[in-house]
């Protein structure tokens, strides 16, 4: 006997139908109501506090441009160790040069951008184009210095940990080493009037090292952080030479000084001030415009708000000698 085909239009379901039906479900399952976020979210925007540009948004400096910014400044600055793997004698000056180039190239769109950022809407481009030129210019005439600095760095935390096999397992492992270079770096384009530019690089090395240094601090010669992950140095510290941190060191504010208005002051020199061979032990939190002199040791865990005199051994209270075993001593 022949099958009997079923009526038109009437059979069982198929695996496409359903899918269909899924899909049509889904798609009104997640209706968003996008159209009435986007519109809130531009009228938030353009009433946003201190807007300055309307509809022509300034582009600020690029993060992503800034890390390589930093790769080819450390390969200049240590092309043996940080550039190529093949360089010979006589093409390491050729690369220094070239990635010299290259670089700068980069960080002057990125000064130009915070200017551009900075400036006001009516601010004209060629005026700040040469602005930026003059500071990168400058920049890189303090190269040398940088690399100076750096090596006395580099000295010190091979100096100062028995861990050390050589300066070149110092500079290429050593987190400390590692945020000291980007310090060094950022504190001059502070210095220049690039500050944003120095706050992003100075984020690149504390979201790489967890060491927290503000650009604006002031570090001396042969400093060395020794672990380092939690370290935190605040705008206005000054460190002199030969100073030793380790982890978890905190030099920061006491407390944040307002104006009648009760808006927080800025630009105060609020903190501590650390002389020359200082050591400061794991933990210790350091407050305030305060002095530690010369050749003091911080040991672990202090909390200290007062200044100290030169060779001041602070640490906690010492532990009492008395036993206390079967209730001896009580």
């Amino acid at each position: 006997m022949d099958a009997v085909p079923p009526p038109t239009g009437v059979g069982l379901p198929t695996m496409n139908s359903f899918s269909d039906k899924a899909v049509e479900h889904e798609s009104h399952a997640l209706h968003w109501d996008i159209d009435s976020i986007v519109a809130q979210l531009r009228s938030l925007r353009m009433a946003a506090p201190g807007r300055r540009f309307g509809d022509r948004p300034a582009k600020l400096p690029s993060q992503k441009a800034l890390a390589g910014i930093l790769d080819g400044l450390s390969a200049a600055l240590f092309p043996n160790r940080l550039g190529l793997p093949d360089l010979t004698n006589e093409g390491v000056d050729y690369f220094v040069g070239n990635t010299l180039d290259l670089t700068l190239r980069e960080l002057l769109e990125q000064v130009r951008r915070e200017l551009q950022f900075s400036a006001a809407l009516e601010s004209n481009p060629t005026e700040i184009r040469e602005t930026a030129i003059a500071i990168t210019r400058e920049f890189a005439s303090q190269l040398p210095a940088v690399r100076k600095l750096l090596e006395s760095d580099i000295r010190a935390a091979y100096q100062g940990d028995p861990a050390a096999r050589s300066v070149d397992e110092v500079l290429v492992c050593y987190p400390g080493v590692t945020a000291i270079t980007h310090h060094r770096l950022a504190h001059v384009l502070h210095g220049l009037g690039a500050p944003l530019l120095a706050r992003m690089i100075a984020e690149v090395a504390h979201s790489t090292t967890g060491i927290d240094i503000h650009p604006g601090a002031q570090i001396a010669g042969s400093f060395f952080i020794d672990h380092g992950t939690g370290v935190v140095i605040g705008e206005s510290a000054i460190i002199g030479e030969r100073v030793r941190l380790y982890q978890a060191v905190t030099l920061g504010a006491k407390r944040f000084p307002t104006d009648e208005n009760g808006a927080m002051l800025k630009g105060n020199a609020r903190h501590p001030i650390v002389e020359d061979e200082v050591v400061i032990y794991a933990g210790a939190t350091i407050l305030g415009r305060i002095t530690i002199g010369k050749g003091s040791v911080i040991g672990g865990n202090v909390w200290l708000t007062r200044s100290v005199p030169p060779g001041s051994n602070i640490t906690q209270a010492k532990n009492r000698s008395e036993a206390f075993d079967d209730g001896g001593g009580i």
